[in-house]
């Protein structure tokens, strides 16, 4: 009997030890972070949301083992999502209600999700899509990411993007350098992703993975445009079935990471999270008469005011932390909750400085405790130089939806948001109105505050500008490779701050410097047979023909040259004084017409 007892007595000793071992070790082992986001895929583009056409395996497993919050809201389009998810704070608060114009920086007083995590002690890598600025002192690298790969602009082909990139083979930009690479895009940024996750296994890590597709163009690896290619076109367009194929490709990605995380031996003490950007680019659209794709019921798509342009798929997953097995939360939630939300799963502390949330940790609901379902959202598509009051807006308050004002909606009762039932509700449309006016006064000071780019630092000399980035050239924005090659017209200015006065070499480019082609030069194309995988081929462009270049800082400091057709550049050496300007930087052709220079360099000397 006394041996039993000392034994019984040394096992419970030593589980004990090991219990009181494992919640140290528990409590002093921070989790990864994994956020995973897709661009421009919709809440119905998954089969788990009733989509029967599309192929994403991968995802509807996670969906069966993770928690969704059904009632999940964005942005509208890409940039604006990206801020509200980065700060905590709405787009409009934070200077980024566009996606191209000069509204697509996130200013430099804002702190992200980066900064946080940087701050508690994580290692921190962004991959694929950024969209908040590439420049100093906007680009990921100055934001907290301490490694990144990332395309430029908002896509891959855009203005800033690398020239040539096509999807395929392209080159992308390792830590601000740009890095050739081989194989799809997609496939190229989840593959570093994981690599950046093998390296710091062993340490806290965030790991942004924000994807490109399936952001048109619609440019695919022909074995994923083949799984729906025959299907008929009264289901899916073509262009319908490679966004398909992007996002079933995408999907394979995610299932690879997941593998990778396990086969490491992290998954259990990882949250891992996927969401996506805003409503279906094209998913689903009713053309000539017929509809085709799938909105899960809603209206709207990407850019869209109405649910299916901003509520989107949000699932999360940490084992440790017994988020896990298939639960909805159909609370009202947005991206402006994610930074205090992984603030207080992952114990850690909101990022110095930080300016106010408008989100509010849903830990509450992870964990089924009381949460405020009277809170009220916003979210709206801008899409202008100056915020316009109730322009594309829907206020939100549980299954309420106040849209531009005019319009109101329950959700429960009318999904598809067709009975507006404003006139039977008027101390509703009264409440979110009175929300929305308080909201709206706050904020509009805010809009003054513009965004300028740092010309003369030794972060970034010389400076490239791009014409993605001018103010002023509503609807003629050059700001894809596209538009660039076939010679698309606009004006506009920057917005620069010379931060030092000096002697500057200024160049005015239609093609970027890696091209090395001459201002008058036409671009050579990619036919399809070249590259099976384009939705299009890529044009050869035109010539321009530009005759003189013309530069101005404000009002003064205006110098025109004429243009030599075979030379690179068009330069100029002038001597600026420091503080902040616009610049108009512009060629003029041999008929007369001005058009903005897509690429301007900067350097002091």
């Amino acid at each position: 009997m006394r041996t039993i007892k000392i034994t019984t007595l040394l096992s419970v000793l030593i589980i004990s030890c090991a219990s009181k071992n494992e919640a140290q070790t528990s409590k002093n082992s921070k989790p990864n972070v994994i956020l995973v986001m897709t661009d421009d895929q919709g809440y119905g583009d998954l089969a788990v949301h009733g989509n029967t056409i599309i192929k994403t395996p991968e995802i509807d497993q996670f969906y069966k083992e993770s928690y969704h919050l059904t009632d999940f809201h964005v942005g509208p389009t890409c940039a604006p999502t990206r801020s509200g998810l980065m700060t905590g704070r709405y787009a409009d608060e934070v200077g980024v209600w566009h996606t191209v114009g000069g509204w697509s920086l996130l200013r430099e007083n804002e702190k992200t999700l980066g900064d946080m995590f940087t701050q508690a002690g994580y290692v921190t890598g962004g991959f694929g899509k950024w969209h908040l600025g590439d420049n100093y002192d906007f680009k990921p690298e100055n934001r907290g990411f301490q490694q990144t790969v990332m395309h430029q602009g908002g896509g891959v082909e855009q203005t800033p993007d690398y020239w040539g990139n096509t999807y395929f083979n392209d080159t992308y930009f390792k830590n601000g350098k740009p890095q050739k690479y081989t194989g799809y895009c997609t496939d190229v940024f989840f593959g570093e992703a994981i690599d950046f996750i093998k390296t710091n296994k062993d340490k806290p890590f965030f790991c942004y993975i924000a994807t490109n597709a399936p952001h048109g163009p619609y440019n695919v690896p022909v074995e994923y445009y083949n799984m729906y290619k025959d299907l008929s076109d009264d289901v899916l367009s073509d262009s319908q079935k490679r966004f398909y194929g992007m996002i079933t490709n995408a999907d394979e990605n995610f299932g690879k990471l997941r593998k990778s995380i396990k086969q490491l031996g992290i998954a259990d003490n990882t949250i891992l999270i996927f969401m996506t950007d805003n409503g279906t680019s094209n998913g689903y659209n009713n053309k000539d008469g017929k509809v085709r794709g799938f909105n899960a019921g809603m209206k709207g798509n990407k850019g869209s005011e109405y649910e299916g342009g901003h509520r989107v798929p949000f699932f999360i997953y940490w084992k440790n932390g017994k988020i896990t097995g298939s639960k909805d939360i159909t609370a009202l939630t947005a991206n402006v909750d994610i930074m205090p939300t992984l603030a207080d799963l992952c114990g850690i502390q909101l990022p110095k400085g930080h300016l106010e949330l408008e989100g509010k940790s849903f830990v509450p609901l992870l964990r089924g405790k009381a949460f405020d379902t009277n809170r009220i959202l916003i979210t709206d598509s801008q899409r202008v130089q100056e915020p316009r009051k109730w322009k594309n807006t829907s206020v939100m308050q549980d299954k309420w939806r106040l849209i531009n004002g005019k319009e109101l909606y329950n959700i429960t009762n009318d999904p598809g948001q067709k009975n507006n039932i404003a006139s039977k509700n008027p101390k509703k449309v009264v409440e979110l109105t009175n929300f929305y006016d308080q909201w709206w006064n706050k904020t509009v000071p805010t809009f003054k505050d513009v965004v300028s780019f740092k010309v003369g630092t030794k972060q970034e000399n010389p400076i490239t500008l791009t014409a993605h980035d001018v103010h002023g050239a509503e609807g003629k924005q050059p700001w894809n490779q596209t538009l660039i090659r076939n010679g698309a017209m606009g004006l506009g200015y920057w917005n620069v701050d010379i931060v030092e006065e000096g002697n500057y070499e200024i160049e005015l480019r239609r093609y970027p410097i890696e091209s090395k082609l001459a201002l008058n030069a036409v671009a050579k194309g990619i036919s399809k047979q070249e590259l099976p995988g384009l939705e299009n081929p890529v044009p050869a462009g035109i010539k321009m023909n530009y005759v003189t270049a013309i530069v101005q800082f404000g009002n003064g400091n205006k110098e025109e040259t004429k243009v030599d057709p075979n030379a690179l550049s068009a330069n100029f050496k002038m001597h600026l004084k420091s503080g902040k300007t616009i610049l108009n930087a512009n060629f003029i052709d041999n008929k007369g017409q001005e058009n903005v220079a897509y690429y301007v360099y900067i350097k002091k000397v």
